[in-house]
C-alpha cells in the first residue's frame, strides 16, 4: 500500500499541472518523507523539464503539502554532487556546473554554490565564481568570488584591426 502511495505521489508530482511543462526525474534510488514534504533522488540523477536539464549525484525536492483536490507543488530543488546543467532563458542558452545548485521554481532562480562555472553559450561568455545567481525571468546573472578565488569573466571579442 505504501509503495502504491509513493507511485501515486511521484505520478502526481511529475504531472503536477496541465499548464506547466512535464518534469521527468530519473535516478537509481528514490525515497520520500511525506511529513517533511521532501523527496530524495540519489545515484546518477537526471532531471529534465522542457529543454532544461540537470544532472547530479543527489536531488532533494521540497514540496508544499498537498491540499485536498490540488496537485503537489514543488517549492525548492537542491542538487549536490557533480552537478551540471543546461538552462534556456530569455533567448539565452546557459551551461554550467558547481558543487551545489538550488532552484526556486516560484522565483525562477538558480543559485550555484562552490566551484561555480557558467557558460552563456549564446554570446560565448564564461563566468567562474564561488556563488553564481541566475534569474530565468529577467535573464540576469550575478557572480561572487573570494579573496583566494576571485570572479573570472571570459569574453571572446572580435577585433576589427587585423595584422597585415
Amino acid at each position: 500500500m505504501k509503495l502504491l502511495l509513493k507511485v501515486a505521489l511521484i505520478s502526481t508530482f511529475l504531472f503536477a499541472n496541465a499548464n506547466t511543462e512535464k518534469l521527468i526525474i530519473d535516478a537509481k534510488n528514490f525515497e520520500t518523507d511525506d511529513s517533511k514534504g521532501v523527496s530524495i533522488f540519489t545515484g546518477n540523477v537526471k532531471l529534465k523539464m522542457a529543454k532544461d536539464k540537470l544532472n547530479s549525484d543527489k536531488l532533494e525536492v521540497f514540496m508544499k503539502p498537498k491540499s485536498q483536490g490540488k496537485n503537489v507543488e514543488p517549492l525548492k530543488y537542491i542538487a549536490t554532487g557533480n552537478v551540471s546543467f543546461t538552462i534556456f532563458s530569455n533567448g539565452k542558452h546557459y551551461e554550467g556546473k558547481g558543487s551545489k545548485v538550488i532552484y526556486d521554481p516560484k522565483k525562477l532562480e538558480y543559485t550555484v554554490i562552490g566551484k561555480g562555472y557558467l557558460n552563456e553559450v549564446t554570446e560565448s561568455r564564461e563566468l567562474y565564481g564561488e556563488k553564481i545567481f541566475i534569474n530565468q525571468q529577467t535573464g540576469s546573472a550575478k557572480v561572487s568570488g573570494t579573496d583566494n578565488k576571485p570572479v573570472r569573466f571570459i569574453l571572446n571579442i572580435e577585433s576589427s584591426n587585423k595584422e597585415k
